[in-house]
Order: structure tokens, then sequence, then C-alpha cells
């Protein structure tokens, strides 16, 4: 019997093989991360690494053809794995990579197709990758600081750059837009792009300062985190980095000069020492060093919009499209339609006006409703805004909503265009609870009260009672005005209270001469404790630092800047009697040689009792 379960369980085993075969590599498949990695830019005649790997155990690469690269070595392989138990669960992590050196034969862009590999027995394939080949750097070409002043002449009308170099060592910083002539409100990408080789930057921007873009409107882009990548300028190679984008929108026409930008790279730099040994490359210290760099400022000639704007023009500047729709076409009394316009594209969005929409009589009109999804890119502005028109029907028939036109200029043909959208028709039923007899007013509304059931019928109006209402409110008149106008007041009141405390706490130095007196009796409080504690040197400390900190507040001046001789001199000016003048300075004196020579020091009682009456005499006295 035993042998028999055996052998059954056996038989369902091998039956059930293929089954868990095929779920385990549905599995492995999802898994698997088979991926190609290279440098996006690299130098002619310069080697570099091209690295393929996967996630698991695998076998059979085949890398592709790459005719424009030479192989210089590999493939050359290595793995690594680590396991981790996570709160109390297994995790396990494998990777294999295969790293070939290569070095291009040509200048250019060039395509790696993707390669091949074998896990579990599928083939998988990795990512294709572009790669820029740059010449190599030209000795001869001369450096952005080696030329002319100290900046560079623009390469080209959209940028201007300014650098400073030491040996081979060279950074500077570039000041890009994507055009010096525009029209107004036509979007203008500025970035502030920095420039290195031969140097270590530890950081890109210390301390920066920006203009402030007067005459322009502007949408800053995130940055995130700052990327580096070669470019070939001037006949070097450099190492890039974007510092600062935003978007510009000119607000007048004529030349708008944007001012130079302040930034400053940090260097890593090695320490030199005066006798060189062989040690010293292995042993190097370095120190950061904080380099000024200015970007150069630009001028933007802005053009008017031309002549001859359409009606009901928008104020749009870029490429737009418009789409509409209609939440019904026919509905019934006291129903309420939604009509829906998109306007979508790339340009001003945010000064882009709400068109209005020409609603027929007998329809209650809303305010519209409006969903702004812009999103600031490289290329501009772009999303939609999204306008919903809500209208109430009170009126039963056949309605027509004209179509809604959307004006603006075009910056590709460089011309207006309107955009139409189409019409609509609106059948408006008579309501089910409705008669004959119900009275309906065909105007255009513009209440915007919650939607109310009309009479069914007219009903008479008693006059009697509606004069006595009227003579009562009459004799409560003065005193609903009481109830508006005492609240008003009140307020005006506690506004200019506490307008007055938020200004005058807005002034550290009179807050510190207003609290002058209470500081310091805190101190004298806190110094007669310690007096009858017997602690003579907290308690000499402490009256000293009652002195010092009373006239500092009361002077405006920090402690670090004042002296005797100094204070001596300030009340002098201000014209201080000089016995009080004398006093203070023996308070100081005496409480100074008292804290550093306690024994030798006076009584107690007899500086304290000096101190308080010089606190109250300065108290009483306009300084």
């Amino acid at each position: 019997m035993r042998t028999q379960y055996k052998i059954t369980i056996l038989l369902a085993a091998i039956v059930c093989l293929p089954f868990f075969g095929t779920v385990g590599s549905q599995l492995r498949a999802e898994d698997v991360s088979f991926k190609a990695s290279a440098p996006k830019q690299v130098v002619m005649g310069k080697p570099f690494q091209l690295t393929f790997s996967v996630n698991h155990r695998a076998k059979d690469l085949r890398a592709p053809e790459m005719p424009e690269f030479d192989i210089l070595a590999g493939p050359y392989s290595s793995q690594s794995s680590s396991t981790s138990f996570v709160n109390g669960q297994r995790t396990s992590t494998f990777s294999l990579t295969y790293t070939y050196t290569l070095m291009a034969r040509k200048e250019g862009s060039f395509t790696i197709d993707p390669a091949t590999i074998v896990v579990g027995g599928d083939t998988y394939h990795s990512n294709a990758l572009k790669i820029t080949v740059l010449p190599a750097d030209d000795n001869s070409a001369a450096t952005p600081a080696q030329q002319e002043g100290s900046s560079a002449a623009p390469s080209s009308s959209s940028s201007a750059s300014s650098s400073s170099s030491k040996g081979n060592g060279d950074i500077f910083i570039k000041t890009q837009v994507s055009k010096t002539k525009v029209h107004e409100q036509e979007c203008i990408l500025l970035s502030y792009k920095l420039y290195f080789a031969g140097v270590d930057v530890a950081q890109f921007t210390n301390n920066t300062k920006l203009p402030e873009f007067k005459g322009f409107l502007k949408q800053e882009i995130e940055q995130g985190e700052i990327q580096t990548e070669l470019e070939h300028y001037n006949g070097r190679n450099y190492q890039t980095a974007v510092l600062y984008r935003t978007l510009l929108f000119p607000q007048k026409a004529g030349d708008i000069e944007i001012e130079p930008a302040n930034f400053e790279a940090v260097l890593r730099v090695q320490n030199r020492t005066q006798v060189r040994s062989i040690f010293d490359d292995f042993f190097a210290t370095y120190s950061n060093v904080t380099k000024p760099l200015t970007a150069p400022g630009v001028t933007i000639h802005v053009q008017s919009l031309p002549a001859g704007k359409p009606a009901g023009y928008s104020g749009g500047v870029g490429t737009f499209n418009v789409h509409s729709s209609i939440s019904a076409n026919s509905i019934t009394t006291n129903d309420a339609v939604t009509l829906k316009l998109s306007i979508s594209g790339k340009g001003n969005m945010k000064m882009v006006k709400t068109p209005s929409v020409d609603w027929p009589d007998g329809f209650e009109v809303y305010d519209p409703k409006v969903s702004n999804n812009f999103k600031n890119t490289t290329s501009g502005v772009s999303g939609s805004k999204d306008i919903e028109y809500l209208a109430i029907a009170r009126a039963a028939g056949d309605y027509t909503i004209p179509p809604i036109t959307f004006s603006y200029f075009d910056t590709n043909d460089n011309r207006y265009k309107t955009l139409t959208t189409e019409s609509y028709t609106i059948h408006v039923a008579r309501g089910a609870n409705e008669t004959d007899q119900t009275v309906v007013t065909t105007g255009t509304y513009t209440n915007k009260e919650d939607i109310q059931k009309l009479g069914s019928d007219i009903r008479y109006i008693e006059t009697k009672a509606l004069e006595q209402d009227v003579r009562q409110r009459q004799g409560l008149s003065g005193l609903w005005w009481l109830w508006y106008v005492i609240p008003l007041l009140m307020a005006i009141i506690l506004f200019a209270v506490f307008h007055k405390q938020i200004r005058d706490n807005a002034d550290i130095n009179k807050v510190r001469y207003r609290k002058a007196n209470k500081v310091a009796q805190k101190r004298l409080k806190q110094a007669k404790k310690l007096m009858h504690a017997g602690q003579d040197a907290a308690f000499y400390e402490e009256i000293e630092r009652a002195a010092w900190t009373y006239l500092s507040d009361r002077l405006s001046i920090p402690q670090a800047n004042l002296t005797k001789e100094n204070i001596s001199g300030i009340l002098r000016e201000k014209q201080i009697a000089e016995e009080l003048i004398e006093e203070v300075s023996h308070v100081l004196s005496t409480a100074e040689f008292a804290r550093y020579a306690p024994s030798a020091a006076g009584s107690k009682e007899e500086l304290y009792d000096a101190t308080a009456k010089l606190i109250d005499s300065l108290e009483n006295t306009k300084l």
C-alpha cells in the first residue's frame, strides 16, 4: 500500500513538472533585466567602456556588430551577489557584467544595436545605445581665457561666455538664449551653462546672484540634479553642466538688456609643497578653493505685435488649438447645461484671456470655471486651459449658441489667427411640474441664486400688512446701521493698533531699546540671588552683563563694538551730564575689576546698589 502511494505521488510530480517549469519561466521573464550602458559622448582617439549587465545567471552573450568602433579589450566578465534579511524576509540580488573597451574610428553620431543573452533557456535583448563621437582637442586653438578681454565673444547671436584659466585648467560660464529677436510675449529659453576642463569641480554653485530680468515675465524650470555632459567648443572638449534655466516672456517692445549673473564654483585643488618627493602623488592633500564666475549679459530685441489685431484678441502668443463640447442638446426648463472649451498648445498660456460665450436670452449664466494644466519645459510653457461655462435654461424654446472665437498671434507663421468652435442648438422643453399659467421672464439672467420653483398662479398681495412691515423696518433702520458701523470701527481700530505693533516689532533696535530696562532688571534680580547664595564670581559676572547689555540695547550698538572709551564718547555726543558719564565708567570698571579679582573687590552690596541706581538714572535720561 505504501509503495503504491509513493508511485502515485511520483507520477503526479512528473505530470505537473512541465506546468511548474512554464510558470517559473514566466516569472523569470518578468524579472530578468538585461541592460547596455556607455557614455553618451566620447572623444575621438580616447578609449571608453561599454557594459552589458544582467541580474540573473546567463550565458552566450552575443554583442552586435560595431563597425564604427575598435574593440581594444573584452569582454571581461564579473559578477556579484548579496543576501539580506529584513523583517524576517530573505532578499537576494545577483549581477553579471560584461565589459568592452572601445575606441571610435571616426566622428559623428552612431547607434549600437541591442545585444542578446540566454537566461534559463530564453533569449533576451538589451537596449540600443546612441553615442556621439566628438573631435579630439585642438592644442593650437585658443581657450576662451586666452582670447581678448575677460569674456569671450559669442559664438552665435544666442550665446555669450565669460572664462578664467590657469595652466591647463579652464572654467567659464556661457549665457545662452534660444532667440535674440522675438515679438512681445514670445517665449525665450535662457540658460547659464558651465564649461570646465582640467579642473576638479567639487561644487557647481555656491553663492548665486541672478539678474532681476526687468521687462520680462519669468517662469522658472525645475532644475533637478545637475548632470554633466561632454561638449566640443572652440577646439576643445569640455565637461558641461546647466546651472540654471528659465523661460522669459518680454512685456514691452524695444531692446531689453539682461544683466550679467554671478556664480561661484568650488574647485578641489591639490596642495603643493616646496620640496617634492616620490610620495607626493600617493599622500597628496587637497583644499577647496572658491572661484567667482560671471555669466555675461545679453540684449534681446523685442518687436511689437503687428497692427490689425482681430476683435476679441486673447493676448495669446504661440501655437494653440481649441476644442469644445456640450453636455446636452435637449433639456427641460430649470435644468443646467455645461459648455466645455479646451485651449491647448504652447506659448504664453498664463496670459491667455478666457473667451466669452454669447448665451441666448432665456438662460441664467454663471461665472465660468477655469482649470489650468501647464508645464514649464525647455521648449516653453505647454498644456491646456480648460473652461466650463454653466447656464440654466429658464424658458422653453429652441436656442442656438453661436461659435466661440479665439484669436492669437502665431509665432511660426508670424501672423494673427482666429480659431472658431462649432455652434450648438439646444431644445428646451417645458418642465413636467409647470403649467400654462407659469410666469417665465425671457431675459438674460445674471442672478446667481439657487434655483427656486416658480409660483403656479397669481395671488392677492395684502398691502396693509406690507405697509406695517415697512414702518417697522424704517424704525429699526438706525439700530441696524449701528450693528454694522460699530464692528467696522472696532476692526479699523484693531487694525491700526496691530499694524503699529508689527511695525514697531520689525525694528530690532527699537525693540531692544524698549525692553532694555526689563532685561536689565531681570539680570539684577538674578545677581541679587547669587549674592545671597555666596556665589561671588557668578554675581560679578551677572552685574557686568547687566550693565553692558543695558548700554548696548539703549545705544543700539552691538556689545562687540562697545568699549568704555567709545561709550563715554557716545554719551558726550548725546549731551549727557558729565557726572552720569563718570558713574557709567566707574560701574563698568568696578564690575570688570571685581570679576577678575573678587578678593580685592569692595562690598558687593555697594556695587549692586550703584549698578541699579545707574540703570534708573539712564532710564530717566533721553539717549
